[in-house]
């Protein structure tokens, strides 16, 4: 198992989105050369004004709206739950996709994944008090919504700000993570395992 890797937020380098209607922070991925190659990427997306989202065909997206009134997107032409924050919503990465804004300008999180190559899990959870998750992942990306949260794994104690990830690769052998916050965070919990 890998030492576990934090990613901080003001690190995460801005990119233009494929169709270049927007543009996005990446957070991490697997590999690969710009956007294309990548078994799996994490990303911070800003969404200025309705319109079309980049087309990833042979990919699995999962969003999460972070910040803003929300968004429905209409998917092959069939409209989506309304989507607010907190909420994720997995679609075919292939798939034509319009965003209609519920108010202003939104942000969002992203998880695009190869399912032919990676296995994937994306679980949101609330944080205010002691809380242990246990997962045998081979790569597992925990990511903060909120500011103050404290996460122990492998005996080392270790502090997310807002939007900061913690990375860690391991071997398929069972690991514990404790995590703590002061106030209420949320964080999102992504496990993959390779196929």
């Amino acid at each position: 198992m890998s030492a576990p890797q934090v990613l901080r937020a003001v690190d995460y380098p801005r990119m233009p989105w494929k169709n270049g209607a927007g543009s996005t922070q990446e957070i991490l991925r697997d590999g690969g050369a710009d956007l294309e190659g990548f078994g799996w990427r994490l990303s911070i997306a800003d969404v200025g004004q309705p319109g079309p989202f980049s087309a990833f065909t042979g990919y699995q997206r999962v969003i999460t709206v972070l910040e803003g009134d929300g968004m429905r997107l209409v998917v092959d032409g069939r409209p989506s739950r309304e989507l607010k924050p907190g909420d994720a919503f997995a679609f075919d990465g292939g798939s034509c996709v319009q965003c209609e804004l519920l108010g202003g300008p939104i942000r969002d999180f992203n998880l695009i994944y190869a399912p032919q190559r990676f296995g994937a899990r994306l679980q949101w959870q609330r944080v205010n008090g002691p809380l242990r998750l246990f997962s045998s992942a081979r790569t597992l990306v925990l990511f903060s919504a909120g500011e103050g949260l404290d996460v122990q794994v492998g005996g080392e104690a270790l502090h997310l700000g807002r939007h900061d990830c913690l990375h860690l690769e391991g071997d398929g052998a069972l690991r514990e993570l404790v995590l703590d916050a002061l106030t209420v965070v949320d964080c999102c919990l992504i496990e993959l395992q390779p196929r």
